[in-house]
């Protein structure tokens, strides 16, 4: 029997009507390197398929069913299902959703892969997103959403509009529980918010200029916080609340009540973070050029400008070259959380003590409560700010949060079934403000991939990649990442 016979036959959704779409896949890939860690850019911005395991495979089936109904009704489904070794879990469900959807406006419940940023990056040559991107496994969540941009009718396409609210939970407390060193912190059953707007000006028909803006917050809140004690249990630190009034105040930020630590009370409840999006796009010709900002915060001081600087976040610029046999596009992004508002700030005195506020020291992708803004071990934001997988001290935090870095992206097309791409970062890293490094380390982290797509085997993709890690910070690695996937779609 054949392979895609086979596939076909095991899929129940498969139906007859003309509206209904279906397709299955089967991959496997697997990485071979020599240092602690497997090359960055081997492991990451995969939605948690990658591992920092130096060696590690993992074998990989799904499939997704969509229909069209009247009325501009679809309906969607998939399931993705994997096992591996070396992986963080010998076994997970990677994908497991239900869409439903009417013209613009769209519902999905479950764990899908999406980039969770409303802001579009070349998702083959950026090095991530600040808040969140495609560098963890999908979180399940209920999402409502404008997924494209919607052009409203009465400004002459001149305005439109997408964005996104969801509502979820972190499943990775059993990995933080099992990852933790004894005596150390670490977070169960915290739940997730997420919640973007993003505008688009421009009509592109009559001038050949677009401006794009827009804010995208996220938030850990409910929960527990544990320690792991030294004969493997774990003791219960804190528990937060995890009532309705905890959700409201995830939707809008608020302080906590008296059930909430004197932290929360004090400040915004739960972990709340962000990014401000801007994007300028100019076409000429066959060219286009994008010019994109996302400025990371976490506070209102760096969300509101308060000290007259934004100096965290990350600048870059895609260039889309006519159609060639060489290059595609060309990728530059600058990546900066080295200010975090400085070490310490303080607004000034309003006639007592009490009033006074302090600011700064605001330790990016950490919190006292919640650990890290991570999930199974990766980064939920930029992979150049590698997450607690990689602490050897099994610490479930940032161990650097204060770095600078420069990246680089080519990517090229020379035939219908070769295609291929390079990666470069150079970053520096300052550790914490908390717990700064001695001195500066410096990390590069490199990638050359292919891709081969036979026209007459059109069912098979291949890849094969080298990466190269050299530094101080996550040390020195060399190696391989081989990959095979079959598709068939009906």
């Amino acid at each position: 029997m054949k392979l895609h016979t086979l596939i076909l036959s095991l899929l129940p959704l498969c139906a007859h009507a003309a509206n209904d779409s279906i397709s299955a896949r089967v991959e496997t890939e697997a990485t071979f390197s020599g240092g602690d860690f497997a090359p960055l850019w081997l492991s990451t911005n995969k939605y948690g398929m990658g591992s920092s395991e130096s060696n590690s495979f993992y074998l990989r089936a799904g499939a997704d069913w969509n229909r069209n109904l009247r009325r501009g009704w679809k309906l969607g489904a998939g399931l993705d299902i994997a096992g591996g070794a070396g992986t963080v879990s010998k076994f997970w469900v990677q994908q497991a959703y239900f869409d439903v959807s009417w013209r613009m406006l769209g519902l999905s419940i479950g764990s899908k892969e999406r980039i969770g940023s409303p802001l579009e990056k070349n998702a083959d040559l950026t090095s991530g997103w600040m808040t969140e991107g495609m560098n963890t496994r999908p979180i399940p969540q209920v999402r409502a959403e404008i997924r494209d941009f919607y052009s409203l009718p009465f400004t002459g396409n001149w305005l439109a509009l997408k964005g996104h609210l969801a509502y979820g939970a972190f499943l990775d407390g059993k990995w933080q529980e099992d990852f933790a060193a004894p005596g150390t912190l670490y977070g169960k059953d915290i739940k997730y918010h997420s919640k973007a707007l993003m505008f688009r000006l421009g009509n592109r028909e009559k001038l050949p200029v677009e401006f794009e803006f827009g804010l995208h917050m996220a938030t850990q809140f409910c929960g527990d916080q544990m320690r792991k004690l030294a004969d493997g249990g774990s003791e219960l630190v804190l528990d937060m609340p995890d009532g309705f009034r905890n959700y409201i105040n995830a939707f809008f930020p608020a302080a906590g009540g008296s059930d909430t630590t004197w932290g929360e009370q004090v400040n915004v409840e739960g972990n709340m973070l962000g990014s401000w999006n801007f994007a300028l796009n100019y076409y000429f010709r066959d060219w286009k050029f994008r010019l994109y900002l996302d400025h990371y915060f976490e506070d209102e001081s760096q969300m509101f400008w308060q000290y007259g600087r934004w100096k965290d976040g990350q600048i870059g610029l895609d260039i889309t070259l006519p159609k060639n046999r060489w290059v595609s596009n060309v990728l530059w992004e600058g990546i900066s959380t080295k200010d975090q508002s400085g070490p310490l700030l303080y607004d000034g005195f309003a006639g007592s003590f009490s009033d006074l506020q302090m600011s700064g020291c605001d330790s990016y992708f950490n919190h006292y409560i919640y650990q890290a803004w991570q999930y199974y071990g990766q980064a939920m934001g930029s992979p150049l700010l590698p997450g607690p997988a990689y602490n050897k001290d099994h610490s479930i935090t940032f161990r650097s949060n204060r770095m600078k870095a420069q990246h680089f992206g080519l990517q090229g097309e020379p035939t219908e079934e070769w295609s291929w791409r390079l990666l470069a970062s150079f970053a520096r890293h300052w550790g914490t403000y908390g717990s700064p490094f001695d001195e500066v380390k410096h990390q590069f982290s490199g990638m050359a991939e292919v891709r081969f797509s036979p026209i007459k085997q059109k069912h098979w993709s291949f890849k094969a990649a080298l990466g190269v890690d050299n530094g101080d910070y996550i040390g020195n690695s060399v190696g391989g990442t081989v990959g095979v996937k079959y598709i068939i779609k009906r």
